[in-house]
């Protein structure tokens, strides 16, 4: 466990393991590195693995500002650079893909050799020409007002949400502290501009492949989406988990190392 300093205020908290080909792992939404604990181990015995908390979250600085994908995707690429980390693999979970895709709007493919999507639409908004967005103007004017009033209400619900069945006792536990970590400003502020983005005109500056990971059980992402991004990106590979929801990665932790694992031994 290190800090890695973005500017004087900025300080962004990150799990490494092992040596050779990076791999960094991104969170979702109000998440952090923590949530990829099954993931670590595993890939920090063949690869350099990372996995961070981005600017607000977890263990990062609680800064009241920067909270945009775009944002976060600057810091990823700060990061990256200033570390001297080349043919990376991203690997993004919900809200991580975007800044993934946000950081080949603003830098292209630079020191990037695959992509992994976990379970993300190109758009959490639901517009009227896209159907699979988990709210609409009326329901993220309801989640931000319950992030002010009631957000452990609202999280204790949102948890289990993001499961196909439902977190063991001392899971909920910690991943509830996680979550509630972020003040509930910066909680309002990144739920917002996350879910107003629509990524569907830059999927083609992501020249590099990309396997998809998706659940089926689609309490979050219907697996719609997934197939949209496999159809719409020039070099993707779409594998869907029947047992899993959200979290497919701590709910089918072996399949999905495995899977991940062998789509980056197959660029080489």
């Amino acid at each position: 466990m290190a800090y890695f300093n973005i500017s004087d205020d900025v300080q962004l908290y990150y799990e490494e393991q092992g040596e050779g080909q990076p791999v960094i792992f991104i969170h979702g939404v109000w998440m952090s590195s923590r949530f990829f604990h099954k993931q670590m181990p595993y890939f920090g015995e063949k690869y350099h693995a990372f996995a961070l908390d981005l600017r607000g979250h977890g263990r990062s600085s609680h800064v009241p500002y920067g909270h945009t994908i775009d944002t976060y995707a600057q810091d990823l690429h700060t990061f990256i650079k200033e570390k001297g980390l080349k043919d990376v693999t991203l690997v993004g979970w919900s809200m991580g893909a975007m800044v993934i895709w946000y950081y080949f709007k603003q830098f292209g493919a630079e020191n990037i050799k695959a992509t992994v999507v976990v379970d993300q639409s190109p758009s959490d908004f639901r517009w009227e020409d896209w159907p699979y967005g988990f709210a609409d103007f009326e329901e993220l004017c309801g989640i931000m007002s319950q992030m002010q009033t009631d957000r452990a209400g609202f999280v204790s619900e949102f948890i289990p949400a993001m499961f196909k069945n439902p977190p063991s006792e001392e899971d909920f536990k910690w991943m509830f502290e996680e979550v509630t970590l972020l003040p509930e400003c910066i909680a309002g502020a990144i739920i917002f501009d996350e879910a107003v983005q629509d990524y569907r005109p830059v999927l083609d500056k992501v020249t590099v492949p990309t396997l998809l990971c998706f659940e089926r059980d689609e309490k979050i992402i219907p697996t719609a989406a997934g197939e949209y991004l496999r159809d719409n990106m020039s070099d993707a590979r779409l594998i869907i988990f029947e047992d899993s929801g959200h979290c497919l990665f701590i709910e089918e932790a072996d399949r999905f190392n495995q899977e991940v694992d062998q789509f980056i031994q197959s660029l080489d």
